[in-house]
């Protein structure tokens, strides 16, 4: 492998395999979530012991390329606010960033007050911002890199069903990602640029569907999945690259880096003379203890991270063993984590006549580690700053809703729904709308019987759920609605200290038909 050189661009540029040859090295993240410190094995932020026994990973390192969701997962978002995370971009050099779902979650004035601080270029090509005062003229369609002599053209999709699982608002519209970048690359094409990468925070999915059907792409960086493509890793989800059929007989390779700068990804293209994309290569590479952090960035990282140092560290209950909290369980399946939620949702308001709790899995960001819990870990668990929501809807629109939350599970959507007080079975092979059945609810003590859809139940969530978040529209209009309730990382903090040390478990209150 040549040199690879890291300075302020976001692609390298080494000597070519040939004379005609042009070799192009990107350097990519994706979902980094806030996550300023190293993590460890349960995303949770490292802790000394951890990094005694090696086990922390990631933190900022030299990396260039970013494919979304620098926003929310830490208590550096909640403290900071962007802030941070747009300092630590610009000292490492990142070139271009694309708007990732997240980045809404303070509506556009919180994406706003992050582009006053960089000075790269931020992008998302079917993100129409031209009605919101805030960002109108800051988010670019795409952009051209003179790299090494070269034009290289970025190009930008962000999911569109952002406006069910973050907060931009009405006047932030978004057009079909294929249709878009199909009209971005024939806008640099007609410029005569020739080497055009898609930088996307649509999904692996959607990136396979893009790479297939959008003519003109030679590769695709993407995120929003978390999804680890790796050329060796035994617990890959797919080869890095991975090849895809393009259009007019190309092949494009799709590249993600999981999430959290756990992992850093290293692509290699080498284009011919015309432009052509003859081969790639590369890796995602671990950032675990032997790379060597920069001193400086390390020393600011515990400078920022002294206020709330205190906080983060205050032990507030104990858990005899991990207590599953990953995306991959809590977006599919009940889950531990998602149970002790729930039930801790459903005890702080029992006493006000209500029965039912319903989480959103997407809401769930974290495992715990057995031992000694602290409100550091909560808060990564439950960053979002969500607040307790009481309402009053009918079993027929909870019925609803429950298919809403199963309808995207192939998909590894963050609107699956763990709960309590409530028993349900979804079949994951039938078609979406038509999934759910045998919805069970406790009518007197331990004994369950099936939801009346014409009666009244009082239910609890988080506001981002009741607000319509996730898909979940029909709660927008609940009756008897209060959204202001505490911060539901403190209702569940308090709750896991009231039962004392927490055994997590699952007991068969959501059932996937085989």
């Amino acid at each position: 492998m040549r040199t690879l050189y890291l300075s302020s661009a976001i692609l390298a540029l080494t000597a070519g395999l040939a004379q005609a040859d042009y070799t192009l090295h990107v350097i990519h993240i994706n979902d980094l979530h806030s996550r300023i410190e190293a993590i460890n094995a349960f995303d949770s932020t490292c802790s000394a012991e951890d990094a005694a026994e090696n086990k922390c990973f990631g933190g900022i390192n030299v990396i260039v390329l970013d494919a979304g969701d620098q926003f929310q997962g830490s208590l550096f978002y909640s403290t900071y606010k962007g802030a941070v995370e747009a300092e630590f971009m610009e000292k490492i050099g990142f070139d271009v960033m694309a708007v990732g779902n997240h980045e809404f979650d303070d509506g556009p004035e919180g994406l706003a007050s992050f582009l006053d601080k960089v000075t790269f270029p931020v992008i998302s090509g079917n993100t129409d911002v031209s009605q919101n005062n805030a960002l109108v003229g800051r988010v670019g369609n795409h952009v051209v890199l003179e790299v090494g002599g070269e034009k290289v053209g970025i190009i930008s999709a962000l999911a569109t069903d952002t406006v069910d699982t973050s907060s931009p608002g009405p006047t932030v519209v978004f057009q079909d990602e294929i249709e878009s970048l199909k009209a971005d690359v024939a806008a640099l094409e007609a410029e005569g640029v020739t080497k055009i990468i898609a930088l996307n925070h649509v999904g692996l999915p959607k990136d396979l569907e893009i790479a297939a059907e959008v003519p003109g792409v030679d590769a695709v960086v993407g995120g929003h999945s978390h999804t680890l493509l790796s050329s060796k890793d035994p617990k890959r989800a797919g080869p890095y690259p991975t090849w895809v059929d393009g259009q007019n007989g190309a092949l494009v390779p799709v590249v993600q880096a999981y999430a959290y700068s756990k992992y850093v990804g290293h692509l290699i293209l080498t284009f011919d003379d015309a432009g052509n994309l003859k081969f790639a290569e590369g890796d995602t590479i671990l950032l675990d203890a032997s790379v060597t952090p920069d001193p400086e960035v390390e020393a600011r990282v515990k400078e920022l991270g002294g206020p709330i140092e205190e906080l983060k560290n205050k032990v507030v209950a104990e858990t005899a063993a991990e207590i599953d909290g990953s995306r991959e369980t809590c977006r599919a399946v009940e889950c531990p984590m998602g149970n002790l939620i729930a039930e801790a949702m459903l005890d702080r308001v029992k006493d006000q006549g209500v029965t039912i709790a319903i989480q959103n899995g997407g809401g769930v960001r974290a495992s715990i580690d057995a031992g000694p819990v602290t409100m550091g870990e909560v808060l990564t668990v439950l960053p979002f700053q969500n607040t307790l929501s009481t309402f009053e809807v009918t079993g027929e629109t909870i019925v609803a809703a429950l298919e809403n939350g199963v309808s995207q599970v192939e998909e590894g959507a963050g609107r699956f729904p763990q709960v309590a007080g409530l028993k349900y079975t979804f079949d994951p092979k039938a078609p979406a709308g038509s999934r759910v059945s045998e919805v069970m609810v406790l009518i007197g003590g331990d004994a369950w019987g099936p939801i009346d859809p014409a009666a009244t139940y009082k239910v609890v969530s988080n506001n981002y759920v009741r607000g319509g978040g996730d898909g979940y529209r029909m709660f927008v209009g609940a009756a008897n609605a209060y959204d202001f309730g505490p911060d539901l990382a403190d209702v569940t903090a308090e709750y896991m200290a009231k039962i004392g040390p927490v055994t997590p478990a699952v007991d068969g209150r959501i059932t996937v038909k085989e």
